[in-house]
């Protein structure tokens, strides 16, 4: 009875799953697209309470095996298709069922790719940024919002203290003008730069004057960059290379952001600083309004200033976007003139001039567009213009110490801006052979029209900028001038970055150049008898034109053994025109060569530079500079007078050294688990130093006996030693920071003149040291600064002027103190 019951309850098991094999069955169906009724591979087919999920081939078909007769729910999943569900009866039919899946065309939200903010106050430009190509060259970003510095008074030995080399002018409390040079570049007026806003010129004439008597405030500028004289194929012929101010853009997450900062400081100081910014849909704005004023350190040392800037953009589709901007400034500033070395040495504070005065109206246009023709292609089109003054008038004989008298009429000249141009540039990413490339053409066309007189001003104290006659008074100034100064210039250029695999790649580039430089005007002598009365006078008209075709070239290679270090070096061919100053200025203390050449040579950088995790960034380089055809100035060339200067291509120079900049944030040394929080403490360090020497290889000026006069000699503007070091320490919301600046002994003439005589436009500016410290606190909408300026009171001065707002030397500020309330919201 056992077994029958065992063999019984086995034959039933057998029945039971023989009938449940039978009814698996297999289904069999194709997917196509809706819209287009192709077929879709690989979509998943999932059976919902199963494990069953198979995937279509390039036909759109699948098979489904084992499914029990009846009703299953399908789902389908496909790359690019909206999810589909579906119910099927399934028979066992060998039949190919169809189902078709809708395209999924949908716009993604915007997609941020954000790295760990860094702390450093400067940084490098990439290979490729817009439209522009920064591979292989020296290249240096300044970014304020990471530095601890007096903003309020674009304080230039605070603000440019990272970037190595440079050598800075400081004779304004209110850093109305920024004149800084560097590997023996004149730091007048930043003149040796191509210096520009947002990427489109802002000096005087770019050619002709290429001077800047506007100076964007820090407290706008989100960042600096500076590329060294490899930028001249991109950018124009000057030996410096490029500084672009980079302003500050509309916040694209608000409707309306407002900040407002408000500073005081010593000696009178105020600074109002105003912005507004937002987004509305496609189009967005900021813009944003200062007032600035000062007593100076000196007597006669008043300024105001106001500046105002609106820059609008209007984004049509994904791919193209305008924009249009619009840049006033203006500022009066007394001067309170130079002093000779014995001046200096009894009282830096003395000024003897009462009725220099200084007037500027700036005013810059900007029209641009970008088009994104494929994601391989860019096209940007500039346009600008700029209508602007200057007014110098003022007392200024060449014996500095002699006294102002009311009777004396003044020296006064002015000079009137207008120039206008166009800036296309296209960027494509390429593949040269199997090499990946990037090629970057672009093409410039500019004109300019500059008017300059100059002659008798007003015998007054006021800032009365008018001409008289020379019968109205008695003058120093012997004579007058009327000149016209049109320019023209038109210019090609092209770069390509070619890779050589991950690691190395080379960067050519060409620039052609078409410049006409023209002077058309009248200049007049007064002859005068010993007791100065006016006897006589002569009028000589002048005509001069220059016009001249060139091509430079350039070429740099970059090697990155690793992503975070680079091993670069360039070197490119630079040119500099002759400047309308060059041509005519009437000057008591200068006379000007009127056979002067424009200057050639060439520049070459050869740098090691990169990151070690996230506590350091360093750039170590080499470089030499070589002028063929140097313009300076020289004294006593015909033994008139110990302080006479004459301006001519005094010779060929080189300019050989080494800049290093480091700086090292110490509390991260020490490795940290990536899920830890930063701690609340911060501590950083840097050194930026440059060892250079300068020397002239050949003279073109002589002596009365014949002799060289330049020859071997030290090339101005050239301190051998330059180091900015400092450091900067935080907890939490407080940041402090301190820095230490020291320059050598320089020259201030190809001469190598010590003393500066009655006049003091020449001689050694002696070594210099000076300390700043600043402050700073935020807490949301809160934030407050504070700063020392020359903290140790030094008396120094870094310039001797050849005419305003000399001539003479110019002290520097002694101690002064600033404070600033920022509300953001």
């Amino acid at each position: 009875m056992m077994r029958l019951a065992v063999y019984s309850f086995f034959l039933c098991l057998s029945l039971l799953f023989g009938h449940g094999a039978l009814a698996q069955q297999t289904l069999r169906g194709r997917v196509r697209e809706a819209e287009t009724n192709r077929p879709v591979p690989d979509c998943e087919v999932y059976v919902r309470g199963s494990r069953s999920i198979v995937r279509t081939d390039s036909a759109g078909l699948f098979t489904l095996s084992k499914l029990p007769t009846g009703r299953v729910q399908l789902q389908f999943a496909s790359l690019g298709h909206q999810p589909f569900k579906a119910e099927v009866n399934v028979t066992g039919s060998a039949e190919v069922q169809e189902f078709t899946l809708s395209r999924r065309d949908q716009a993604l939200g915007e997609v941020v790719v954000a790295a760990p903010k860094t702390t450093f106050g400067q940084g490098r430009l990439r290979e490729v940024e817009g439209t522009a190509i920064f591979a292989a060259k020296k290249s240096e970003v300044i970014v304020p919002d990471n530095i601890v510095a007096n903003l309020a008074t674009n304080n230039a030995r605070q603000v440019y203290a990272r970037v190595a080399g440079l050598n800075i002018w400081e004779s304004d409390q209110g850093g109305l003008q920024l004149s800084i040079g560097g590997r023996g570049l004149d730091p007048n007026r930043t003149a040796n730069f191509n210096v520009r806003q947002n990427n489109y010129d802002i000096s005087a004439d770019a050619l002709g004057y290429p001077e800047s008597y506007y100076t964007p405030p820090i407290e706008a500028i989100k960042r600096i960059q500076l590329v060294r004289g490899a930028a001249s194929l991109q950018y124009g012929t000057q030996f410096g290379g490029l500084l672009n101010f980079e302003l500050r853009q509309p916040e694209p997450d608000k409707t309306v952001s407002v900040t407002a900062r408000q500073s005081v400081g010593s000696f009178g100081f105020f600074n109002s600083f105003n912005s507004v910014s937002g987004t509305v849909k496609g189009f967005s704005y900021y813009a944003f309004a200062q007032y600035k004023r000062g007593d100076g350190w000196r007597p006669n040392s008043h300024f105001d200033s106001k500046t105002a800037y609106a820059d609008l953009r209007y984004q049509f589709t994904e791919n193209f976007k305008v924009g249009a901007q619009v840049t006033h400034m203006d500022y009066l500033a007394q001067q309170p003139g130079g002093l000779s070395d014995e001046m200096f040495r009894e009282n830096p504070r003395q000024s003897n001039r009462e009725r220099n005065w200084f007037e500027v109206d700036w005013n810059l246009f900007n029209l641009n567009a970008d088009w994104k023709l494929t994601p391989q292609s860019n096209l940007n089109l500039t346009a600008f213009g700029l209508r602007a003054s200057r007014k110098s008038l003022g007392f200024r004989p060449s014996q500095v110490a002699a006294d102002d008298n009311d009777r004396y009429l003044r020296d006064l000249i002015t000079g009137d801006f207008r120039n206008y141009g166009v800036e296309a540039r296209y960027l494509n990413r390429y593949q040269l052979g199997r090499l990946p490339s990037v090629l970057l053409v672009g093409a410039r066309y500019y004109k300019g029209y500059n008017h300059s007189i100059q002659g008798f001003g007003p015998s007054g104290r006021g800032a009365d900028f008018r001409f008289v006659g020379p019968e109205e008074g008695y003058s120093i100034q012997n004579g007058t001038s009327d000149y016209e100064f049109p320019n023209y210039n038109a210019a090609a250029f092209a770069e390509n970055i070619i890779y050589f695999g991950d690691k190395l790649s080379i960067t050519p580039g060409l620039r052609i150049e078409h410049i006409r430089t023209t002077a058309d005007g009248s200049y007049g002598i007064l002859f005068r008898d010993i007791p100065g009365n006016i006897y006589g006078r002569e009028t000589f008209q002048e005509q001069r034109t220059s016009s001249r075709s060139f091509l430079i070239a350039g070429l740099g290679a970059s090697y990155k053994p690793v992503e975070n270090r680079e091993l670069y070096a360039n070197v490119s061919q630079n040119y500099r025109s002759i400047t309308f100053s060059d041509m005519r200025i009437t000057n008591p203390s200068s006379v000007i060569d009127p056979n002067l050449q424009d200057e050639r040579g060439y520049s070459a950088d050869l740098g090691l530079r990169g990151e070690q995790g996230r506590w350091l960034t360093y750039d170590l380089s080499l470089f030499a500079l070589r002028y063929a055809n140097r313009i300076g100035e020289i004294t006593d060339y015909n033994s008139r007078t110990p302080s006479f200067r004459y301006r001519t291509n005094v010779g060929a120079a080189l300019i050989v050294g080494v800049e290093s900049y480091a700086e090292a944030e110490l509390l991260r040394l020490r490795p940290a688990p990536a899920e830890a929080a930063p701690g609340p403490w911060a501590w950083s360090v840097f050194s930026n130093l440059s060892l250079i020497r300068g020397r002239y290889t050949e003279s073109h000026v002589k002596d009365r006996l014949g002799n060289d006069l330049v020859s071997g000699r030290e090339v101005e503007f050239v301190p051998a030693v330059n180091l900015k070091a400092g450091t900067r320490l935080g907890y939490g919301p407080l940041k402090a920071s301190f820095q230490y600046t020291y320059l050598s002994d320089q020259y201030s003439d190809a001469t190598n003149a010590r003393e500066g005589g009655t006049s003091a436009v020449v001689g050694l500016i002696p070594a210099y040291h000076v300390m700043d410290v600043s402050v700073s606190w935020e807490r949301r909408w809160l934030k407050l600064e504070g700063s020392i300026n020359n903290l140790a009171d030094a008396y120094y001065f870094s310039r001797r002027a050849t005419g305003y707002p000399g001539p003479g030397i110019l002290p520097s500020d002694g101690r002064s103190y600033f404070f600033t309330v920022q509300v953001k919201w």
